[in-house]
């Protein structure tokens, strides 16, 4: 296994493109498409343009996530647990081991949080002279919370939103409902799959390490991995002295956790955590209260937001695309959306939907890469498809969550922040990814189709205040 994934990094070295080529290709293939199905060159442009900035809420939560994640794996007690966990491995397979699972623990509840302290493990590793650890192969293990495991934890960006009435769409909603994370994530389905998901990818990280006679270490690589040395001290000006004193992130904390005893007071704390906002305020506020001072806290924002940069630019791209499927209409009123939703409906029957809904997502996920975002663009189609085949609507979420997950091994916006931590690129992991991911697919595919026949069809639940006329 460890020599099949350096035969791929050979040949991705060669013949792998940048991440904005799968973005912009997206936008031209789906306007060709559009304009293949009738809609005028006006409207095709139309759409795009008017949709490009209708995701600027959405695209500033994602970024958050990715704040927040930052923010509490850089702060002092999470690094000394880091610096611990470097300390117990005793060979090269038993690191890159720990950094698979530490990652995919960590993502299932962020999944910044997951790679940006499986980075920092994996330079914490790189600095022991004793171990003999590749350092490719531990860089793309702490990668698979992004590639493997995140959408199916609590970050699951699908199911966040289709948990809150008022992230969607009236269309939308009226399409799907409200659907509660007890009949998505929190399936003994989706747990069941989740566990066998983390044991594989575990497996493969450990047994594609190279042996340590063919390691490449962060030293060999010319990579520098040593700690920054602290600034020396000075004495402080009167107006430095508050953001070097813990008392503004007490304060500013306690008033946030007030909020969040209240939110989750009031709606429990499953439902109060599956609203986006809601789950990186909570973030920022166990941030606040662990990095100490308001200069610890605003230097770890500052060290996440060339992380956000990928998102920042190609969001637009993606609000585009989903406004061309849904907007961008042929004379007798078509779209690519109806379209599509009326071929699924047509080639899928109950019992293979899971299967062909996941190869659908995981392919179109190879030309819009996404952290959540994809899932605008392709859920009013595949959940309309999932009620015309009486498919539950909560796995119809998880099987999305699942093949969604399976394109960013091998796509590279997502692994952007990862790189610029541990200080590589792209074609030095993405052998190793590439390895996870053609034993992911067919494994993956398999579970969403053996568990979805288990489940029975989940109807639509309206909230109290969803007007009548509307329901479908």
């Amino acid at each position: 296994m460890s020599r099949l994934a350096l035969r791929f990094c050979v040949w991705s070295e060669r013949w792998f493109p940048d991440a904005w080529v799968f973005s912009v290709s997206a936008v031209l293939i789906v306007c060709v498409a559009a304009l293949a199905i009738g809609a005028t060159p006006a409207a095709t442009v139309k759409a795009f343009g008017d949709g490009a900035w209708s995701l600027i809420p959405f695209t500033m939560q994602v970024c958050y996530v990715l704040i927040g994640g930052h923010v509490v794996a850089l702060s002092p007690p999470v690094s000394r647990l880091i610096e611990k966990l470097a300390a117990q491995p005793k060979t090269g397979p038993g690191a890159v081991g720990l950094v698979a699972m530490t990652c995919m623990a960590l993502s299932l509840l962020h999944w910044a949080l997951g790679f940006v302290a499986a980075g920092l493990l994996v330079r914490a590793l790189a600095r022991r002279s004793d171990l003999p650890m590749d350092y490719r192969a531990a860089s793309a293990a702490g990668y698979l919370g992004l590639g493997a495991v995140w959408a199916l934890g609590l970050s699951s960006t699908a199911a966040q939103f289709q948990a809150n009435a008022a992230s969607m769409s009236k269309e939308l909603l009226a399409i799907t409902g409200v659907i509660p994370f007890t009949q998505t994530i929190f399936l003994w389905q989706s747990l069941l799959m989740t566990v066998v998901i983390v044991a594989m990818s575990w497996l493969i990280a450990v047994r594609s390490a190279p042996a340590p006679a063919l390691a490449q270490t962060a030293r060999q690589l010319g990579i520098d991995v040593s700690l920054p040395q602290p600034a020396a001290a000075r004495q402080l000006r009167p107006g430095e002295r508050p953001e070097h004193s813990p008392w503004l992130n007490w304060a500013l904390a306690l008033l946030g956790l007030a909020w969040l005893w209240g939110e989750f007071a009031a709606r429990g704390f499953i439902a109060g955590i599956a609203n986006l906002n809601t789950y990186n305020f909570l973030f920022l506020v166990i941030g606040l209260l662990l990095q100490g001072t308001p200069r610890r806290f605003l230097d770890a924002v500052t060290h996440s937001v060339p992380s956000t940069a990928g998102i920042m630019i190609q969001f637009p791209l993606y609000a585009g695309i989903a406004m061309v499927l849904t907007a961008a209409k042929a004379p007798d009123g078509a779209t690519i959306a109806s379209h599509l939703s009326t071929f699924f409906a047509g080639i899928a029957t109950r019992e293979s939907f899971p299967a062909v809904i996941g190869l659908y997502s995981a392919t179109l996920g190879f030309f819009v890469p996404s952290g959540g975002g994809k899932w605008l663009i392709e859920a009013p189609y595949v959940m309309q498809a999932a009620n015309e085949l009486k498919v539950h609507l909560g796995w119809s979420v998880m099987i999305y969550n699942a093949a969604e997950a399976l394109p960013n091994l091998i796509n590279p916006l997502f692994m952007l922040p990862l790189l610029g931590i541990v200080k590589l690129k792209v074609r030095d992991i993405v052998g190793y990814t590439f390895l996870q991911f053609i034993i992911h697919l067919p494994v993956v595919l398999l579970l969403l189709w053996a568990l979805g026949l288990t489940l029975d069809y989940l109807p639509p639940q309206y909230p109290t205040n969803f007007p009548e006329g509307l329901k479908p």
